[in-house]
């Protein structure tokens, strides 16, 4: 028996579920979504889960306040059964999630209890983990802490930055999505309390969080790297050693041996390379940098970067607050 089906969702994440959910057996009633933005005064092109909703003739609403009582009198008249909700953008109230009769569920981006909050998946790339996933769970008024029904899990690779774990965790959600709601709607659903000892935080990540702090180890830099892409980006400040100062994106780098020679000068230090390479001392080792960005240009590799911008002896990154 296929279950009404109101989507609550905004951002990518969300993308693969809708379309399908849309493709399924289940009837998809409507697509809450967040209003289009707007910027200096002109429309901003709707986002990909509008332009899917309307693709495929799913209705839409975007209200500016989902828990005000116009919304959700909007809301009950949708008549779902479930509220299937994934990268919304707005807290649900109490009354919203007791609108369906199944209640409301979220795919979030991690294997709760660890990483409740906004950034999920930055942080797990972040921090380090060997493997991340999708949990579905039951909505509750308290953050990310309703019972689990099921998750899936991916390896963290060396080089994916959180844009690769995004994608391929949005994928994995969908079919997770369809599993749950046909044991939902046949009653054999099973939810797990989350175990409160095992819980962390991962809460919405300030731009200034992107600055690479090089007094960290060889390790942790790399991690912060990529997980800072594709936001808020991971970036620094190139001290020529001329008196020149750039601002530059890293954005790929990978851990080499150190010298014994090299082991005296300070984190941040741009050492003595082969031609066309460009390594940097970190707390414990050195980086290999391999693709950067300078301020208002585009991508590049070293060797080309160093081609355009020959550094002397002296030069370094720093956090450019000295």
């Amino acid at each position: 028996m296929a279950l009404k089906v109101l989507m609550m969702g905004t951002g990518e994440f969300a993308l693969p579920t809708l379309q399908t959910l849309a493709d399924s057996e289940h009837d998809v009633v409507g697509l809450v979504t967040q209003p289009d933005r707007v910027l200096r005064g002109k429309h901003v092109h709707p986002h990909p889960m509008k332009e899917l909703a309307v693709d495929r003739g799913i209705a839409v609403f975007q209200p500016d306040n989902v828990n005000a009582p116009a919304s959700l009198q909007t809301l009950r008249d949708f008549g779902a059964d479930i509220f299937v909700v994934a990268a919304y953008g707005q807290i649900l109230s109490a009354e919203l999630l007791g609108i369906p009769r199944l209640g409301a569920v979220n795919l979030h981006g991690s294997l709760l209890p660890k990483y409740r909050g906004a950034a999920p998946i930055q942080y797990a790339v972040w921090c380090g983990e060997a493997e991340t996933g999708v949990t579905i769970f039951q909505i509750e008024p308290k953050l990310d802490a309703g019972p689990m029904y099921g998750s899936v899990t991916t390896p963290i690779g060396p080089q994916d930055t959180s844009r690769d774990v995004h994608d391929r965790l949005a994928g994995l959600a969908a079919p997770l999505t369809l599993e749950v709601l046909s044991q939902l709607e046949a009653g054999t659903a099973t939810g797990t309390m989350q175990d409160t000892q095992g819980v962390t935080r991962a809460p919405k990540i300030p731009k200034s969080a992107g600055l690479i702090d090089w007094t960290k180890t060889s390790r942790e830099i790399d991690c912060h790297i990529r997980a800072m892409q594709p936001w808020p980006n991971p970036w620094t400040f190139l001290d020529g050693g001329d008196g020149s100062s750039k601002r530059i994106l890293i954005l790929r780098v990978e851990p080499i041996s150190l010298s014994q020679r090299e082991e005296a000068v300070p984190p941040g230090t741009i050492l003595d390379s082969p031609a066309g390479t460009l390594h940097v001392r970190t707390a414990d080792g050195a980086l290999a940098v391999s693709l950067l960005q300078p301020e208002g240009k585009r991508a590049m590799s070293v060797e080309e970067f160093l081609r355009g911008t020959p550094l002397v002896a002296g030069a370094f990154f720093t956090n450019g607050l000295a």
